[in-house]
Protein backbone atom coordinates (compact mmCIF):
# COMPACT_ATOMS: atom_id res chain seq x y z
CA UNK A 1 0.00 0.00 0.00
CA UNK A 2 2.37 2.61 0.68
CA UNK A 3 4.77 2.18 -2.27
CA UNK A 4 1.38 2.46 -4.37
CA UNK A 5 0.76 5.63 -2.46
CA UNK A 6 4.06 6.58 -3.25
CA UNK A 7 3.78 6.06 -6.74
CA UNK A 8 0.18 7.89 -7.07
CA UNK A 9 1.90 10.95 -4.97
CA UNK A 10 5.11 10.84 -7.40
CA UNK A 11 2.81 10.96 -10.26
CA UNK A 12 0.78 13.80 -9.90
CA UNK A 13 3.90 15.41 -8.84
CA UNK A 14 5.38 14.91 -12.29
CA UNK A 15 2.02 16.08 -14.12
CA UNK A 16 2.04 18.92 -11.94
CA UNK A 17 5.60 19.63 -13.38
CA UNK A 18 5.06 18.44 -16.74
CA UNK A 19 1.83 21.07 -17.15
CA UNK A 20 3.96 23.69 -15.62
CA UNK A 21 6.51 23.58 -18.29
CA UNK A 22 4.04 23.27 -20.88
CA UNK A 23 2.07 26.70 -20.25
CA UNK A 24 5.65 27.78 -21.20
CA UNK A 25 5.68 25.61 -25.08
CA UNK A 26 4.69 27.38 -27.92
CA UNK A 27 5.97 30.26 -29.86
CA UNK A 28 6.95 33.35 -28.70
CA UNK A 29 7.46 36.98 -30.20
CA UNK A 30 10.57 38.89 -29.39
CA UNK A 31 10.56 42.33 -27.83
CA UNK A 32 10.44 44.18 -30.92
CA UNK A 33 8.89 41.48 -32.94
CA UNK A 34 12.09 40.94 -34.49
CA UNK A 35 11.68 37.16 -34.10
CA UNK A 36 9.88 34.36 -33.24
CA UNK A 37 11.26 31.66 -30.78
CA UNK A 38 9.59 28.20 -29.87
CA UNK A 39 10.04 26.87 -26.65
CA UNK A 40 9.88 22.70 -26.57
CA UNK A 41 10.70 20.38 -24.39
CA UNK A 42 14.65 19.14 -24.85
CA UNK A 43 14.99 16.07 -22.85
CA UNK A 44 14.03 16.60 -19.21
CA UNK A 45 14.42 20.57 -19.89
CA UNK A 46 13.38 23.19 -22.04
CA UNK A 47 14.63 24.89 -25.31
CA UNK A 48 14.32 27.43 -27.20
CA UNK A 49 15.04 27.96 -31.29
CA UNK A 50 14.50 30.72 -33.93
CA UNK A 51 11.73 30.36 -36.16
CA UNK A 52 11.19 33.26 -38.14
CA UNK A 53 12.97 36.69 -39.00
CA UNK A 54 11.22 40.01 -38.99
CA UNK A 55 14.03 40.61 -41.68
CA UNK A 56 15.72 36.95 -42.75
CA UNK A 57 18.22 38.85 -45.09
CA UNK A 58 21.02 41.58 -44.37
CA UNK A 59 19.78 45.12 -45.57
CA UNK A 60 21.12 46.57 -48.65
CA UNK A 61 23.97 48.29 -46.82
CA UNK A 62 25.52 45.54 -45.50
CA UNK A 63 28.69 43.51 -47.16
CA UNK A 64 26.20 40.19 -47.66
CA UNK A 65 23.46 42.22 -48.46
CA UNK A 66 20.57 39.88 -49.65
CA UNK A 67 21.89 36.90 -48.50
CA UNK A 68 19.88 35.13 -45.12
CA UNK A 69 21.39 35.98 -41.96
CA UNK A 70 23.70 33.34 -40.64
CA UNK A 71 25.30 32.93 -37.36
CA UNK A 72 28.69 35.15 -37.65
CA UNK A 73 29.00 36.83 -34.49
CA UNK A 74 29.80 33.78 -33.33
CA UNK A 75 33.12 33.61 -31.47
CA UNK A 76 33.60 29.67 -32.91
CA UNK A 77 34.69 30.54 -36.51
CA UNK A 78 33.14 26.97 -37.84
CA UNK A 79 29.44 27.89 -36.46
CA UNK A 80 28.98 31.04 -38.27
CA UNK A 81 27.90 29.90 -41.26
CA UNK A 82 24.39 28.65 -39.71
CA UNK A 83 21.39 29.97 -40.49
CA UNK A 84 19.94 32.19 -37.82
CA UNK A 85 16.38 31.03 -38.97
CA UNK A 86 16.40 27.06 -36.87
CA UNK A 87 18.90 28.35 -34.64
CA UNK A 88 18.80 26.98 -31.20
CA UNK A 89 19.50 29.95 -28.75
CA UNK A 90 17.75 28.37 -25.55
CA UNK A 91 18.76 25.62 -23.26
CA UNK A 92 18.44 23.77 -20.29
CA UNK A 93 15.40 25.04 -18.55
CA UNK A 94 14.13 23.68 -15.74
CA UNK A 95 10.88 24.73 -13.28
CA UNK A 96 12.70 26.60 -10.38
CA UNK A 97 9.71 28.33 -9.02
CA UNK A 98 6.30 28.82 -9.68
CA UNK A 99 5.86 29.79 -12.68
CA UNK A 100 9.94 30.40 -12.86
CA UNK A 101 12.37 28.70 -15.05
CA UNK A 102 15.90 28.75 -14.45
CA UNK A 103 19.43 27.39 -14.61
CA UNK A 104 19.05 27.60 -18.41
CA UNK A 105 21.11 29.58 -21.00
CA UNK A 106 20.71 32.17 -23.82
CA UNK A 107 22.81 33.18 -27.30
CA UNK A 108 21.99 36.55 -28.57
CA UNK A 109 23.32 35.93 -31.87
CA UNK A 110 23.75 39.33 -32.43
CA UNK A 111 26.64 39.31 -30.84
CA UNK A 112 27.52 35.97 -30.42
CA UNK A 113 27.28 35.78 -26.18
CA UNK A 114 25.70 33.12 -24.24
CA UNK A 115 24.07 34.38 -21.04
CA UNK A 116 22.71 32.63 -17.74
CA UNK A 117 19.12 33.16 -18.03
CA UNK A 118 15.40 32.98 -16.10
CA UNK A 119 12.32 32.78 -17.69
CA UNK A 120 9.06 34.13 -15.51
CA UNK A 121 6.07 33.53 -16.54
CA UNK A 122 4.04 36.93 -15.71
CA UNK A 123 0.72 36.22 -17.55
CA UNK A 124 -0.50 33.29 -20.03
CA UNK A 125 0.74 35.08 -22.66
CA UNK A 126 3.90 37.51 -21.26
CA UNK A 127 7.02 35.52 -20.53
CA UNK A 128 9.53 37.63 -19.05
CA UNK A 129 13.02 36.55 -20.14
CA UNK A 130 16.03 37.87 -17.89
CA UNK A 131 19.66 37.06 -19.41
CA UNK A 132 22.50 37.85 -17.00
CA UNK A 133 26.21 37.14 -16.38
CA UNK A 134 27.04 36.15 -12.68
CA UNK A 135 23.90 36.99 -10.62
CA UNK A 136 20.39 38.16 -12.07
CA UNK A 137 20.79 41.22 -10.53
CA UNK A 138 23.37 42.13 -13.22
CA UNK A 139 21.38 41.56 -16.15
CA UNK A 140 18.56 42.56 -19.14
CA UNK A 141 15.15 41.72 -18.89
CA UNK A 142 12.85 41.71 -22.16
CA UNK A 143 9.34 40.81 -22.54
CA UNK A 144 8.07 38.08 -25.54
CA UNK A 145 4.41 37.90 -26.06
CA UNK A 146 2.46 34.72 -27.94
Amino acid sequence: MKKLIMAVLAGMLFTAVNAEAASLHGFWKTDGGKSLVEIHPCGETLCGRITWLKEPAYPADDAMAGKLKVDRENPDSALQGRPIVGLQIMRGFRVTGEQVWGDGTIYDPENGKTYKCRLTLAAPDRLEVRGYIGMALFGRTTVWNR
